[in-house]
């Protein structure tokens, strides 16, 4: 009997499609069973969003430290020993509200760990995952996030409802120690048999290596420019949209179900299946942009540039218009439909910034991520913190938080941010490919013309003096040229 061949790289991505959706799972479900177990005792806004934040606190922390471990170490040994390590706090630590230390230093430590996870998947799929796979292996696996946070949303509430909101944490251990052994049973450092051939003109055998992961991890000789890194207006561009994108989404994350109980009079516990529905959406337009972006790029639609670009504005002008619309409907269908548009466009708009990375530093696209991603971090302490601050200082001006003028502040500030990152983007990326030499490129900007020029050495992306014209026609990307 003839067996069909399994390439093993799509069982690291299917694991590493499950290892997201674990994640955001065990982290929705900490805001559901918290604010449910918080609200019984009368626990303030400000502290409820103090201690959601701390996750945040020590996710920021271990972002660029993760990076570097899944280099030296390997990304698969960093995935585990994180998984381990965050499922065991959630299988001991008790769920109290009252026992306020205990619960901070928790969920520090939980943020810490799976603050290792992102930049170690990218380190595997990077070794695993060949060029012409690997937009749609990173929307597949992205797009496992919002499918655990669906998940979390529709059935942690009847959990909670009948044993209590202790058996979220025993779930999500046990969910978190099942993904551990199955990694440790299927999971491998990449053979060279099992990647794919790439058809390339004949180079170095080190080169060439470095060519068939895509030129993202670079060489241990080569300094990390981080001067380089810090004055690129194209990186600055990815961060602020990184830090818009995750201060919408972990603000609707965790304060979502606080507008349902309080703001809505309407306890998530009763709700159907709806409540899920923004998470599925997320998870559905993920993948959409991933694969809407794959074919505007390969049927030369559109450059890559434009491509990126288009989807991004799309993605969040339509989330932030939602945002705005969102307060104004009292009832919790209009709340699902307006979260639904939201954070759907939102997840359609990461085929625009989240995969500028490597666009504009091929060869040190981890260490970009990483910073990109720091930024996310700060936007959840910032936005989960400062939604707690908003809401408490409207209580004691007396507002009451079932009105909606309470609440219109909280989702303004995401939906502004949106608007403002999106056009940060329109205007400074731009991407450049690697160039032999020190070649650079003059792009006009409507008003304004910049010269973006990528350095052979370091691959970074940046932007100099203002200029009006292309310096040669040789330096100029063939993606341009169409």
């Amino acid at each position: 009997m003839l067996r069909m061949k399994f390439p093993k790289r799509y069982v690291i991505v299917l694991l590493t499609f499950i290892c997201t959706n674990v994640c955001y799972i065990e982290r929705v479900g900490f805001s559901i069973a918290y604010t449910i177990a918080a609200d019984a005792i009368g626990v303030n806004q400000a502290n409820k969003g103090m201690l959601l934040s701390m996750f945040y606190c020590g996710y920021v922390l271990s972002q660029i430290p993760g990076g570097l471990a899944a280099q030296r170490i390997g990304g698969r040994r960093v995935l585990l020993l994180s998984f381990i390590f965050w499922s065991l706090i959630c299988g001991i630590i008790p769920l109290d509200p009252n026992r306020v230390t205990i619960l901070v230093l928790s969920r520090l430590f939980v943020g810490v760990a799976q603050g290792f996870i992102f930049p170690a998947i990218h380190t595997v799929l990077a070794q695993w995952v060949p060029p012409q796979e690997r937009s749609r292996s990173v929307s597949l696996t992205a797009s496992g996030m919002y499918l655990g946070a669906a998940c979390g949303m529709l059935f942690f509430p009847s959990l909670v409802k009948h044993m209590g909101p202790q058996s979220v944490f025993l779930v999500e251990a046990v969910l978190g120690v099942a993904w551990s052994v199955i990694w440790l049973k299927f999971s491998s450092d990449p053979p060279r048999t099992d990647l794919p051939k790439v058809a390339m003109p004949k180079v170095a055998s080190r080169d060439k290596i470095k060519a068939q992961a895509g030129g993202i991890v670079a060489p241990r000789t080569v300094k990390i420019p981080w001067r380089r890194i810090i004055f690129s207006l194209p990186v600055w561009a990815i961060v602020v949209n990184n830090f818009a994108f995750h201060y919408a989404l972990y603000v609707l994350m965790n304060w979502l179900p606080t507008y349902f109980e309080q703001g809505l009079q309407h306890s998530l516990q009763d709700m159907d299946s709806s409540k899920s529905v923004p998470y599925f959406n997320m998870f559905i337009f993920s993948n959409i942009g991933g694969v809407v972006a794959d074919h505007l790029i390969k049927r030369r639609i559109m450059s890559v540039t434009n491509t990126r670009k288009v989807l991004n504005t799309i993605g969040f002008v339509v989330s932030a218009f939602a945002l705005m619309a969102l307060p104004l409907f009292s009832t919790p269908s209009g709340t699902v439909v307006c979260s639904a548009i939201s954070l759907g466009f939102l997840a359609l708009g990461r085929a625009g910034f989240a995969v500028n990375h490597m666009d504009v530093a091929p060869k040190f696209a981890g260490i970009v991520m990483g910073v990109s991603n720091t930024a996310g971090t700060v936007a959840g302490i910032v936005g989960v913190g400062l939604t707690g601050y908003i809401l408490e200082v409207a209580k004691a001006s007396n507002n009451d938080l079932t009105s909606s003028e309470t609440w219109k502040i909280v989702f303004l500030v995401p939906a502004y941010l949106c608007i403002f990152s999106s056009v940060i983007l329109f205007l400074f990326f731009q991407r450049v490919k690697s160039f032999s030499n020190k070649g650079g490129l003059f792009l006009p900007l409507r008003f304004f013309s910049f010269m973006v020029r990528q350095d052979s050495n370091t691959g970074i992306s940046h932007v100099s003096v203002p200029l009006v014209k292309f310096q040669s026609p040789n330096c100029i990307p063939h993606m341009y040229k169409n």
